[in-house]
């Protein structure tokens, strides 16, 4: 991770930060002590159900609306998720969200490409929860572009490529929430996704609580941890983790 991230590392990890104070926060790696040449890039990371999607929204929407359209992007870890037709070939289907079911490599070139590429038109992936499968080009970063957030579960893992990702991150940020309050998020989304109510509760059990408690070990890693609540939740299937 850079050194000015470093450098900005929070004082105090675990203090409660609300929406509008994350924006500015954001809008600092644009305009301010922490600027620099070239494109930024903010990572948001944490366990399944965090909000971590919905915060990434939100804050490309609000820097839109103050700095200009298109001066933030977001570019979603969960894009990268491997397809049903690969997750069954390789046999990681009741494994989806794990870090061995996405395509951890091209999610490192994309980020790279990012931090070099400036005279075209970016296209990145996103991830439709109704159909449950990737999809090609839902998001865009234009050449005009100077922050780009990116999130997903494992941008605070050691291993590589995850720590090679993280290293082209000027920042990133652990988003905290109760244990109590993902379950209920997972549950409806799972739910709303098409499993029966049993299902679901199988799948948060097996599947999203071991990644969770996996996620939550990359905490030290980050450069800040934050909260996020008043937020609205994404309902349009933006996100599997």
């Amino acid at each position: 991770m850079h050194e000015e991230a470093r450098a900005a590392r929070t004082s105090d990890p675990s203090a409660a930060t609300d929406p509008a104070s994350l924006v500015e926060l954001a809008a600092r790696l644009l305009n301010g002590r922490t600027v620099h040449k070239g494109r930024s890039l903010l990572g948001l990371t944490g366990p399944p159900g965090a909000g971590k999607s919905t915060l990434a929204r939100y804050l490309v929407t609000e820097l839109n609306r103050a700095e200009g359209p298109g001066t933030a992007a977001y570019l979603p870890l969960d894009g990268f998720h491997l397809s049903n037709t690969q997750l069954d070939r390789l046999g990681l289907r009741t494994r989806k969200g794990s870090p061995a079911s996405f395509d951890s490599l091209g999610y490192l070139a994309l980020l790279r490409r990012v931090t070099v590429e400036r005279f075209n038109d970016i296209y990145a992936p996103g991830f439709d929860r109704h159909l449950d499968e990737p999809v090609a080009g839902r998001h865009v970063i234009q050449p005009h572009t100077r922050l780009v957030i990116t999130e997903g579960n494992y941008l605070a893992n050691d291993d590589l490529p995850w720590s090679a990702a993280r290293a082209l991150l000027h920042e990133l940020w652990y988003l905290q929430t109760e244990d109590a309050v993902r379950d209920e998020r997972l549950m409806r989304r799972h739910v709303a996704g098409g499993r029966s109510p049993e299902a679901a509760r199988d799948w948060i059990t097996g599947n999203d609580s071991p990644n969770g408690e996996y996620v939550k070990l990359g905490t030290a890693a980050c450069t800040r941890v934050v909260r996020a609540g008043g937020l609205q939740q994404n309902g349009d299937g933006g996100s599997v983790s």
